[in-house]
């Protein structure tokens, strides 16, 4: 790379970290390193939500699947941000009915009970973990398509500046970076298709250079592949913990449902974009490997002192993904496993810098997670099993019809949870069988038992009084 290069992308990661010093500053409390003060307004909601879920896999692993695949995998995954707007729509207006709530498991607790929220909290662990790997691996990815250093040593340089900014300034940190690295990616990925299509010849040569195949809404998949997918990307990182900790850091119900919205539209048009990337990518540089499509193209396409504002915007992307997860994991093992099983008499103060300390390891967890990654969409995919079989389904029906049901909602979790790890890795190989994936086979389950549960076993259960919900209706349960 060029020094000009090379100075914007350090320029780049020395802001993140002064934006991370100055972010310290602002930290006065646990709700201030959680939920930033409940002081996000929807453009700022907007902004974070959509750096947060647009990062490695809606990026280079996009790109990456429609250079061997075409289009079909984008028009397949359109279902995220399809979810998005639903939830934007119908739940995320809901979620700041519950006044104190940092997590996913606070909103569990309220309505199933203490089990329910230890539960949540190791499933949300466990799968922001597996998210935030697949991050640590496109960052080493960037690292070694653009400068040549080894993967792995990528991956380190750049969570290091991740723990760093995030383990000072928490939550006021990671929307402040998470801004900052929308505006780069909002406006300079689409910057490197259009100067992609250039050197291409234009959209009409992209499309007579490559098969009719790759621009088909089912290109070479079976109906059975393509709906798997879909439901992957519809149920796998909906209402996830860092974006519902988003909603929850909205002042109001109306800011929450703009924010989430507006971000699920963004998300159709940048899906489009990314996926054409790939598609570019595929005509200059066929030779290469799908995950270096993108970064292939920055390197090599692009001019003198744009590549490195460029590289950063693709940083900036996923950094800001893996960012999110980070604060997340820290924030729900402090406030849903430590606070709540460990030591329930811990002081805000102590909570704060637990918080900090927790992110340092969550982050070196998720580095060694990253080292033995395959591919960045194949750690996405298998994070998603671990989401959508667990917590998804008793979380969802609690925030739109208000049920109480607490043996109904862990019994459906942990079946979800037995169910998606034997169809996927048990002996009998079900889902080669049936072609049935796990993550379907353990949704299914989950919704038939905590339905058939509720039905049969309901009786009164009364919420803890940490938690208010502003709405004091409730239906009976168990």
């Amino acid at each position: 790379m060029h020094i000009l290069d090379l100075l914007g992308l350090a320029i780049y990661f020395i802001m993140l970290i002064v934006i991370g010093y100055l972010s310290s500053r602002q930290i006065k409390s646990s709700d201030d390193f959680a939920v930033a003060g409940n002081r996000i307004t929807w453009p700022i909601l907007f902004a974070t939500l959509a750096a947060s879920f647009l990062g490695g896999g809606a990026s280079m692993g996009r790109a990456g699947k429609s250079f061997t695949d075409g289009y079909v995998f984008m028009f397949a995954a359109f279902a995220f941000p399809l979810a998005t707007v639903l939830a934007g729509l119908f739940i995320a207006p809901k979620l700041k009915r519950y006044i104190g709530a940092h997590t996913v498991g606070d909103i569990m607790a309220h309505h199933y009970g203490a089990p329910s929220r230890l539960f949540t909290g190791l499933f949300s662990l466990v799968y922001c973990i597996g998210i935030l790997g697949a991050q640590a691996l496109a960052i080493g990815t960037v690292f070694n398509a653009i400068l040549g250093i080894e993967v792995s040593t990528g991956i380190l340089l750049g969570m290091a500046v991740v723990l760093l900014y995030s383990t000072l300034g928490g939550m006021w940190a990671v929307i402040q970076t998470d801004v900052v690295q929308f505006l780069m990616l909002a406006l300079f990925i689409p910057i490197t298709l259009v100067i992609g299509l250039q050197q291409v010849g234009g959209a009409e040569a992209l499309i007579e250079r490559l098969p009719a195949l790759h621009f088909s809404v089912m290109g070479d998949y079976s109906t059975g592949l393509f709906v798997s997918i879909f439901i992957a990307y519809l149920l796998g990182e909906t209402l996830v913990p860092p974006y519902t900790q988003r909603a929850l850091a909205a002042p109001d119900s109306r800011n929450a449902k703009i924010g989430y919205t507006v971000a699920g539209c963004f998300g159709f048009v940048f899906y489009f974009i990314s996926a054409t990337i790939g598609l570019v990518a595929l005509v200059l540089f066929p030779d290469i490997s799908p995950d270096r499509a993108m970064p292939e193209l920055i390197r090599s396409a692009l001019p003198i002192g744009l590549t490195g504002l460029v590289l950063a915007a693709l940083l900036a992307v996923v950094m800001s993904t893996a960012d999110s997860y980070l604060n997340s994991s820290a924030v729900v093992f402090v406030r849903d496993i430590y606070q709540s099983f460990i030591d329930p008499s811990v002081d805000d103060n102590q909570r704060l810098w637990i918080e900090r300390a927790v992110t340092l390891v969550i982050g070196i967890g998720a580095v060694i997670f990253a080292l033995y990654a395959t591919s960045i969409i194949d750690a996405l995919l298998l994070s998603y099993a671990l989401w959508a079989p667990t917590v998804l389904i008793p979380f969802v029906l609690a925030v739109l019809l208000n049920l109480n049901c607490s043996r109904a909602a862990l019994w459906a979790m942990l079946s979800g949870a037995v169910v998606t790890i034997l169809w996927k890795w048990g002996p009998l190989e079900l889902e080669q069988l049936t072609g049935l994936t796990g993550l379907i086979a353990g949704v299914l389950t989950n919704l038939t038992v905590f339905t058939l549960i509720y039905l049969l076993l309901r009786h009164p259960f009364s919420p803890p009084s940490s938690m208010t919900l502003t709405t004091p209706s409730t239906k009976p349960g168990a």
